[in-house]
């Protein structure tokens, strides 16, 4: 049976931790740095019978790992790679495999190369493999590739996709800007990306871009696709709703015309001559709106993909589990998902896919 450790007990946990069950797999620990969580049975969080396992403080993590042995530690928790290094360094210094909805763990050498290969070297030291993935390893990633495999020629690949960050927690909301004034946007948010391309890389190399979740995922669709980016430019706008939105994540009321959250545009030049366009857009939602996936690719021929009204938070968090054995079997180091095939679906245990 795969051991496997919750690191982040948050909304999303409570799918990830029952799927984790269901597929024949076994929590043997749980740590959180929410004082709220510490103390609690993790089946308090899935809503199922006693489980015997107690979410700890998160400062005690190396404790907890070296007694309960994990073979993989899920991380739920921030969404940048350099928030969660620390994490990471703990899991793999103790010889245990990482699987984490990170978004910018999903492609993190486009980001943050100096902590990719920090991490990268670790990893294969102590034999284990990190990897990221999620929503965006089906429906920003192998969905694109999977249509891209159908296509003769391809000059454009266009994608479009929302989602409510209420669902995610404050961390992934604050990254929005959710709740600022524009004033505040414009200086927090929107400002990173009113570089040159050449105070960019730099800022790259340094290890102190905040990259949108879409500079990952174009990265990762054209190492997907074997294609070579030459150029890259994001752009993040306010979002706005025109009445006044209550955020439970935020624990505040957002004022009409302050940012519910932003849209991430970035836009990708290859050598090969194909242009990859992404946006995200994390927001508040309105009563109204619900989360869309939008895929066009543009050439010979011409196809469009809509997934309507998709679960995301169940969807990154089945993808994250159904991922388990590739990742435990996959090479060590910090491994991208684009180099471990398509997703599957397990109909068996886990442990069952382990080779």
């Amino acid at each position: 049976m795969i051991k496997v450790l919750q690191v982040g007990c948050g909304k999303m946990s409570k799918f990830t931790m029952k799927y984790v069950y269901e597929h024949g797999a076994s929590i043997v620990g749980a740590v959180d740095i929410d004082r709220h969580l510490v103390g609690l049975d993790i089946s308090e969080i899935i809503g199922c019978e006693n489980k015997n396992v107690m979410v700890e403080s998160l400062d005690k993590m190396d404790e907890v790992i070296k007694r309960t042995k994990p073979d993989i530690a899920i991380i739920e928790t921030m969404s940048l790679l350099d928030d969660i290094r620390v994490l990471v360094r703990t899991c793999v210094s103790n010889k245990v495999n990482v699987i984490t909805t990170c978004e910018e763990a999903f492609f993190a050498s486009n980001s943050n190369p100096k902590l990719w290969k920090e991490i990268d070297v670790l990893a294969k030291a102590n034999n284990v493999t990190v990897t990221g993935t999620g929503y965006q390893d089906v429906f920003w990633g192998n969905l694109v590739s999977v249509i891209a495999g159908t296509t003769n020629k391809i000059a454009k690949i266009k994608g479009s996709s929302s989602y409510n960050v209420e669902d995610y927690g404050i961390a992934l909301a604050k990254a929005h800007g959710a709740g600022l004034t524009i004033d505040e946007f414009n200086e927090k948010i929107a400002s990173v990306d009113q570089m040159s391309e050449d105070e960019r890389k730099r800022i790259i190399d340094s290890g102190e871009y905040k990259p949108s979740y879409m500079w990952n995922t174009v990265g990762w669709i054209a190492d997907k696709l074997g294609l070579h980016i030459t150029k890259m430019t994001q752009s993040c706008i306010p979002q706005t709703s025109e009445q006044e939105l209550q955020s439970t994540t935020l624990n505040m009321t957002i004022a009409p015309g302050d940012a519910t959250g932003m849209s991430a545009l970035v836009t990708a030049e290859t050598e090969e001559g194909t242009v990859i366009e992404a946006e995200c857009i994390g927001k508040v939602y309105a009563p109204d709106e619900v989360d869309t996936n939008e895929w066009t690719i543009i050439g010979e021929p011409e196809t469009t993909v809509t997934v309507k009204q998709p679960s995301t938070v169940e969807l990154t968090c089945a993808d994250t589990v159904n991922r388990i054995p590739d990742v435990i079997n996959a090479e060590s180091g910090f491994v991208s998902t684009s180099m471990m095939g398509e997703p599957r679906y397990r109909v068996k245990n886990l442990d069952d896919y382990l080779i």
